[in-house]
């Protein structure tokens, strides 16, 4: 008897975007007066789910948005009863504002203040503070302003004021080494995985859209002509003989015929130009950390991450710590289940919220 087998070509992904509206109730724009109460707003967007428990206030990292918080969003509701707010913070997603160069951490934690006050008014729920690698320490600096009275905890993801100080040497290097441009969202999108700036597709399909724009024109100063860096394929075609190698070529010059005619994509922020506030967000962070008196999580990719003062504070239990291995910077998007489980415990454990859907609380040995 023959055995005959028959290998199936690799299933293409699927790099196309996903809407919000899939993981979010609702956007709105919340307008902010600004402090001398004249006739300029500000506009800060944010994304809502849920309408009873604690208020989850959730702030991204630079460069990305609100949207870098969809998953993690399904996955934690479907565990506690909580309600999610998600913030585009200045110069960053939706958000409008006057001067969105302003990335210091004293004008952000207002920010986030000011849309907490404009929210809620005199009398605002329960609030935890998340916050991922710029959110996180952005987090912090509101939290030791007192600018979240009814603030009952604070949570950072993957940042550590010692990591965070060592690496602004070699950030604008990571910075320049990236795609200016991208032909469409699909291409932003798959370059994320395929860089693992996001390992995780789903988070990547919905989050990317956040952090790129449609350029206003092909020629404008901040898209320039010359494009897009190439994605390495996983599928990889044999070129049998010369003319199949020409049908290649001939294939590549009309897709870059294509896309000269499309619009292309580039970054909403231009990080690089933001340098002069990194040391502010960071310097002192560990310290900031250790000092709020709410109860405290953090959340890193490695253990490695951890600074002597944050050492020592977690030896001492001044504050809950879990490693989530495996993961990339973006912890909350590459491992949304593992980040949702651990905020849910931690919850729980202080007594904020009652669990929903027969969650069960694991509890980490650090």
């Amino acid at each position: 008897m023959e055995l005959f087998l028959f290998c199936s070509p690799g299933r293409k992904r699927d790099f196309s975007p996903v809407l919000w509206s899939q993981y979010f109730e609702s956007m709105e724009d919340v307008v902010v007066e600004n402090d001398t109460g004249k006739d300029i707003s500000f506009f800060f967007s944010i994304l809502n789910f849920g309408l009873e428990g604690p208020v989850l206030l959730l702030l991204h990292g630079g460069g990305h948005s609100a949207l870098s918080w969809a998953v993690f969003t399904s996955a934690i509701i479907s565990r506690i009863q909580c309600r999610i707010v998600a913030l585009d913070l200045r110069g960053h997603g939706e958000t409008k504002v006057r001067n969105p160069e302003d990335l210091s951490a004293e004008t952000m934690s207002k920010d986030v203040g000011n849309v907490v006050e404009a929210l809620y008014g005199d009398l605002p729920p329960p609030i935890m503070l998340i916050g991922h690698s710029m959110g996180g320490a952005i987090a912090v600096h509101t939290a030791v302003a007192n600018l979240v009275p009814s603030l009952l905890g604070l949570c950072m993801i993957d940042v550590v004021e010692g990591t965070a100080m060592d690496a602004l040497n070699s950030m604008q290097n990571f910075l320049r080494s990236r795609p200016k441009t991208f032909k469409s969202l699909e291409n932003a999108i798959e370059w994320s995985v395929k860089s693992g700036q996001i390992r995780n597709l789903e988070s990547a399909r919905v989050s990317m859209v956040g952090q790129v724009k449609q350029c206003e024109g092909a020629a404008s100063p901040e898209c320039p002509k010359a494009i897009v860096e190439g994605i390495i394929e996983e599928e990889e075609e044999e070129d049998e003989d010369e003319e199949g190698g020409g049908s290649v070529n001939k294939r590549k010059k009309e897709d870059d015929t294509e896309t000269k005619k499309e619009h292309l994509y580039t970054w909403r922020i231009e990080l690089a130009k933001t340098e002069k506030y990194w040391d502010g967000w960071f310097r002192g962070l560990s310290n900031l950390f250790l000092s709020c008196p709410t109860p405290k999580l953090l959340l890193l990719a490695g253990v490695d991450r951890l600074d002597k003062d944050l050492t020592i504070g977690q030896m001492q239990g001044k504050f809950q710590m879990q490693v989530l291995p495996q993961c990339g910077h973006a912890v909350h998007e590459d491992a949304p289940d593992k980040v949702a489980e651990a905020v849910a415990t931690f919850l729980i454990r202080h007594r904020f919220t009652e669990p929903i859907g027969g969650f069960q609380c694991v509890f980490p040995a650090c």
